[in-house]
């Protein structure tokens, strides 16, 4: 299983993976850990990345940039309109309101959702994993915004989906960068002492985004966000091109704003002008050739203009930073330190305001760029069974408050706030309704105007087939909803209570439970809730079925009581062992959500499956035709340069004239052709050259293969004279092992002197006599006949045998057998 974290940018991206024991941020095809968010359609394929921003200024309306603003949001949306004075392509209402994007592809004017444009991105950022981990790559943490809504979330998911992608987690790219900075701190507070509280600061191209964060020791809590999504990079950028524009128009007469290749020129330039403000005081000039009309510009600016140009701005930062502090209670001095991140963050004015609202100096131990990828890896790499990580507990937060709405009959709608602003997520809580029919569930945005979204409604969800009980009353049911690790809200489960007969006290009813008092009279739509914790466990579930509601006969205080009165009446005994028989019932929850169903998804997923295959057989068009090209000026130059004494001139005029025809041919009819055309056309032409390259080549590589065998020889011709003269060293070898030794040698000593005296003959526009390949097998056969004997190993010499130790015992003579006189010797020598 691959480990991936991609931070989904809407200017930028970055990728991170799991490699080697630790994350890293990966490269692109151009060795690029920024991928730009850009994606760019023409008559025959999809550019994404880098290669789509080169065509920013050429084609504009086919290049799009900035979609994942556009993403989960109806076309009359105000977000929407303000987005259109960004962006130099056409947006358009499509099917139901929706925003769709208007662009030509594959010679026909098509229509594109922002989640299939993010699929696209999606499908760029997984080819670069999959390029750098030689694996595939399905499982992914992606990163969105913290003040994205319920709508925005799903319409991510559906863009994961359509990129053949499994998002485990969508992850708030504030939680992103405090899991990247709290899990490597080793020297956080213990879980039972006193948090230590951290700021993080975001601004990006599009938006600011700050948290406060409680880190102990193996786990982070979230304890609010505060966002603005309409202050970004780009809104400091913006104030630039408008001074220039109308310095431009006073000076040389030349209206930027209504020319778009005009106008995305001076924002390239204007955002390099501000990246340069941020590191030097003085004026820095502005200079672009041929901007309009053919006209030169120039122009200046210094970092205090600028800053006083944009104190709306720096305002509108303050405001975020300071609502932090008023959401969390937060006091400057309860604060540890404030982490800066995003490429906005490194303006010195954004610095400053941090340092005078937090009272600390920002702290840049972050990568400013790479920390959200890397937070979003490290949590896939937590979510993976094949990876082992430091245990690191995550409690994130709701950034809204979430509402539910049922309908109440006679009486007006009964509202109840059920996560209230930052509770923490995942969560769920568990409902209890009395009802005699199928309802439906409304949830919304407790406050809409804190919500950067026109509509409060995040679903409905309708609960089918409620009856009521046998007896007539209102029926039990129990209604789980949940906040799911992806920050969206869903009912995920409905059962009804049913009561078997039973004995019932005369004008009891009941209509409510509760958990804490008894159930209220005539209330045909009270609700109760109990709160789950955030991972649902079985013991929560196991309160959620009812159990033995009489008393139990068993009990002994009870039976001695009974005894000892003696008054005690058949039917109270009959009424105390009776039970009351429950079953539970799982019920049908129709959720209408704003997301893709699955045959939509399995649409679009096809559509870009095909996209793919049609990149794909561009690109190998695109080769083709590159490689073509590429041969037609490679023999070209050579023809007439290193080839020329190769070629005889009844080969060289006719391939030269072939080329240039070619030539002509590539840039007339030849511009657009199919592969195979491009295939036959370079056949044709290798079918002229390939000799001549292949001549010169073996000029090149021959003499080297020559002297590689003659070296070759001439070892083993000494090796043989050093036998002949009776060498130790080869002492051991058979004759038989000395004459094919020989035979050999003089064979290929034989064949190299032939050849070789006949390629010194062969002219060189003429077909070699013996190629370098030829040359080298010779060699190897050389060798594997002649290497074996030479290094033949010696016999290992036999030992000496070993000597008979004398047994001393043999040579000892008994007593009675040794010869005790001259006498007696004489007498057994004669024997």
């Amino acid at each position: 299983m691959s480990v991936v974290g991609i931070d989904l940018g809407a200017y930028t991206c970055y990728e991170a993976v799991a490699r080697d024991g630790g994350i890293e941020t990966v490269a692109n095809e151009y060795s690029d850990r920024c991928t730009p968010a850009y994606v760019s359609l023409t008559n025959k394929q999809r550019f994404i990345g880098v290669s789509a921003k080169q065509q920013n200024v050429t084609n504009f309306k086919n290049t799009i940039s900035s979609f994942k603003r556009l993403i989960g949001r109806r076309y009359n949306d105000a977000h929407v309109q303000r987005e259109k004075q960004f962006v130099p392509y056409a947006i358009t209402e499509g099917p139901h309101g929706s925003t769709d994007i208007l662009v030509q592809y594959m010679g026909e004017q098509q229509r594109f959702s922002p989640e299939q444009i993010v699929a696209m991105l999606l499908t760029k950022m997984k080819e670069t994993g999959e390029a750098a981990l030689k694996t595939k790559v399905v499982d992914v943490v992606v990163s969105v915004p913290s003040f994205y809504t319920d709508r925005e979330r799903r319409a991510m998911l559906d863009a994961c989906q359509i990129s053949g992608l499994n998002c485990l987690r969508l992850m708030n790219d504030t939680t992103a960068v405090a899991l990247a900075y709290g899990i490597y701190k080793k020297d956080l507070p213990e879980p039972n002492d006193k948090p230590r509280h951290v700021v993080f600061v975001d601004m990006g191209y599009t938006s600011l985004q700050i948290c406060a964060v409680a880190f102990n020791k193996g786990k982070l809590k979230m304890l609010g966000v505060s966002s603005d999504p309409y202050l970004g990079g780009r809104d400091f950028d913006r104030f630039l091109v408008e001074h220039f524009a109308e310095d431009f128009k006073k000076r040389y007469n030349i209206d930027a704003l209504s020319k778009p290749k005009a106008l995305l020129r001076l924002a390239t330039e204007c955002e390099k002008l501000k990246k340069l403000m941020s590191a030097n005081t003085q004026s820095i000039p502005l200079n672009i050739e041929c901007f309009m009309d053919d006209k030169d510009v120039s122009g200046r600016m210094d970092r205090e203009t600028f800053e006083g140009m944009t104190s709306g701005l720096i305002k509108q930062a303050e405001v975020a930073m300071k609502r932090i502090l008023e959401y969390t209670k937060l006091r400057p001095d309860d604060i540890y330190s404030v982490e800066i991140v995003g490429g906005a963050s490194r303006m010195p004015c954004i610095k400053s305001m941090v340092q005078s609202i937090f009272g600390k100096e920002p702290s840049t131990t972050l990568n400013a760029d790479e920390a959200v990828s890397r937070g979003c890896a490290l949590q896939c790499a937590i979510l993976s069974p094949t990876f082992r990580v430091r245990d690191f507990s995550i409690t994130d937060c709701q950034p809204y408050s979430l509402s539910l709405r049922w309908q109440g009959g006679i009486e007006e709608d009964c509202d109840l706030e059920l996560f209230p602003m930052f509770s923490p997520i995942p969560a769920s809580k568990m409902l209890t309704f009395f009802k005699k029919e199928p309802f439906q569930l409304e949830a919304r945005y407790t406050y809409p105007n804190m919500v950067p979204f026109p509509e409060a409604l995040v679903g409905v969800f309708k609960i089918d087939k409620v009856t009521p009980q046998a007896n007539g009353e209102s029926s039990k049911v129990k209604v789980k909803v949940r906040t799911n690790i992806h920050g969206i809200f869903n009912v995920s489960s409905a059962s009804m209570v049913e009561k078997g007969d039973d004995h019932q006290e005369e004008g009891a009813e009941e209509n409510m439970e509760t958990d804490d008092g008894p159930k209220p009279e005539n209330s045909d739509n009270s609700l109760a809730s109990e709160e789950d914790s955030a991972v649902e466990s079985k013991s929560g579930e196991s309160n959620e079925t009812p159990m033995q509601t009489e008393p139990d006969a068993s009990n002994p205080e009870q039976t001695n009581q009974e005894n000892s009165t003696g008054e005690v009446k058949k039917e109270a005994v009959a009424a105390k062992k009776k039970k009351k028989t429950i079953k539970m019932i799982d019920l049908p929850v129709e959720s209408i959500v704003p997301q893709l169903n699955r045959s939509e998804i399995n649409l679009l997923l096809e559509k870009e499956n095909q996209m793919i295959m049609q990149d794909k057989l561009e690109k190998e068009r695109a080769d083709a035709k590159n490689a073509v090209e590429e041969y037609v000026y490679e023999i070209r130059d050579k023809l007439y340069g290193d080839y020329e004494q190769y070629t005889k001139d009844s080969e060289r005029e006719p391939l030269s004239q072939l080329l240039n025809q070619t030539e002509d041919w590539l840039y007339d009819e030849g511009e657009d052709q199919s592969r195979q055309v491009y295939i036959d056309k370079l056949a044709s032409l290798k079918k002229l050259g390939q000799p001549i390259s292949d001549r010169y080549k073996e000029a090149l590589e021959r003499p080297a293969a020559f002297e590689a065998l003659g070296t070759a020889l001439q070892q083993v011709r000494k090796c043989s004279a050093q036998i002949e003269q009776k060498d130790e060293k080869y002492s051991h070898l058979e004759p038989a092992d000395v004459e094919k030794l020989n035979k050999c040698l003089k064979q290929k000593t034989d064949w190299y002197e032939k050849h070789m005296n006949l390629q010194g003959k062969t002219p060189l526009h003429e077909p070699p006599v013996v190629t370098a390949s030829q040359i080298h097998t010779e060699k190897q056969l050389l060798d594997s006949v002649c290497n074996p004997i030479l290094n033949k190993p010696k016999p290992k010499p036999q030992p000496p045998p070993e000597e008979k130790k004398p047994d001393p015992k043999a040579n000892e003579v008994k007593a009675e057998d040794q010869p005790q006189s001259p006498d007696d010797k004489a007498a057994m020598d004669l024997d």
